[in-house]
């Protein structure tokens, strides 16, 4: 395995401590999400409208906070503003036992979803930072930690809640949040030091905000996350309901399918990393744009032992675009702006979970599920057609061998 090749830990040892950090933090905090959040909702008298608002509420508001953050890790340092995340990763939890009411799990959950406005973008900032290895390799490997962590964690949780009440779990989530403070502790951070003149001003803000969007790459690296997550939110959304409503469609192959999806992306991120450095980025976010919309197409010839095929193509096309386009994006950013980067990149992916299941379920109210399925594959070809067709004018670095 490509993980194992590894030299030693001392030499990755930051980046084994940030992938231990942002595991725990997000592994717990997944804990208090689902299936809990939208029970706990319920149980205060929330209706379905306002539990939907209340589980979407927190990625609604990384929209703007992300960019934020973001530009704040690039002046400031990144491991400072960890530090931050995980005060608010492991008090917030204590706190829910004292919501009342509806808009006291409105705000709570607003404030709680600043830490996962802190994490992502500094995290990921955090890790294209450091030297060892290739880019995409880091990445693929450090994006191992949410699929681990959408694996497990909603499991945990139903089983938890099914001996302990829901304000207990919440306090459990908090003590557990407490253990990333040891791997945090042991980080290095030197990214600060980069910048010229650590003193933030107005000036300095606007000018890191408008460098990030002046480059293409960033918003070609953004637009596609938000596209590939605004797909496979969709599906999560609405697949179940397609499922179910096949002949001899089960509950049971509606999770079995997101199990083997999360799988299959997990185990193709590292192979994408290696075709990444072999045979560039543009070849990689091509064939798993392919790969992601050949899934799609399949899903209108649906079968009982044909589905978990479909759930295989969607996750590969997923390992090999997600830690490509992430990468790429690093290459084409200064040092010193990389955070602001990452802030843009996840506000981007934000957008794509938020508007993604809205569009798909206007679509779904007028046509039936082969054809929204088959327009959003129509989709991503047109987009992988533009991608091929411009990718020289958009990217200016030379992505061959670009490690060596």
């Amino acid at each position: 395995m490509p993980f194992l090749n590894f030299a030693s830990f001392k030499g990755r040892r930051d980046f084994f401590c940030i992938f231990a950090v942002d595991f725990i933090l997000r592994w717990f905090y997944q804990l208090g999400k689902t299936p809990l959040l939208p029970l706990y909702a319920a149980a205060i008298g929330a209706g379905e409208i306002m539990i939907g608002f209340i589980v979407g509420i927190s990625t609604s508001s990384g929209i703007i906070l992300k960019p934020i953050f973001g530009i704040l890790s690039d002046f400031w340092g990144k491991k400072v503003w960890l530090c931050v995340a995980l005060v608010i990763f492991t008090c917030t939890p204590f706190a829910y036992q004292f919501v009342s009411s509806e808009q006291d799990l409105v705000f709570l959950r607003l404030f709680h979803g600043i830490s996962t406005a802190i994490l992502g973008p500094v995290g990921l900032a955090y890790v294209v930072h450091l030297n060892n290895d290739t880019q995409t390799k880091r990445l693929a490997y450090f994006g191992i930690s949410r699929s681990l962590v959408s694996l497990s964690a909603p499991i945990t949780a139903g089983v938890a809640l099914t001996v302990f009440d829901f304000e207990t779990v919440f306090i459990f989530i908090g003590f557990g949040s407490i253990f990333a403070m040891i791997p945090l502790f042991l980080i290095r951070d030197n990214s600060a030091s980069n910048n010229i003149n650590n003193n933030i001003s107005w000036k300095k803000i606007g000018i890191a905000f408008h460098y990030i969007i002046s480059i293409p790459a960033v918003w070609m690296a953004g637009l596609l996350e938000m596209l590939v997550y605004s797909i496979v939110y969709s599906l999560r959304a609405f697949l179940p309901l397609f499922i179910i409503s096949q002949d001899n469609g089960t509950i049971l192959q509606a999770g079995l399918f997101f199990s083997i999806q999360e799988i299959t992306h997990m185990l193709c991120r590292p192979i994408g990393a290696q075709l990444a450095d072999k045979k560039g980025y543009r070849v990689t976010i091509i064939f798993g744009m392919l790969l992601l919309a050949s899934g799609l197409l399949l899903v209108n010839v649906f079968t009982e032992n044909f589905f978990l095929i479909i759930a295989i193509f969607i996750g590969a096309g997923q390992g090999f675009i997600f830690p490509t386009s992430v990468a790429m994006l690093a290459d084409e950013v200064k040092k010193n702006y990389r955070g602001t980067a990452m802030g843009v990149y996840g506000s981007l992916r934000n957008i794509g979970k938020v508007i993604g299941p809205v569009c798909a379920g206007f679509a779904l109210a007028n046509y039936n599920f082969s054809l929204v399925f088959m327009a959003l594959a129509s989709i991503i070809v047109v987009i992988a057609f533009l991608v091929m067709l411009f990718w020289n004018k958009i990217v200016r670095k030379n992505i061959f061998n670009h490690f060596h």
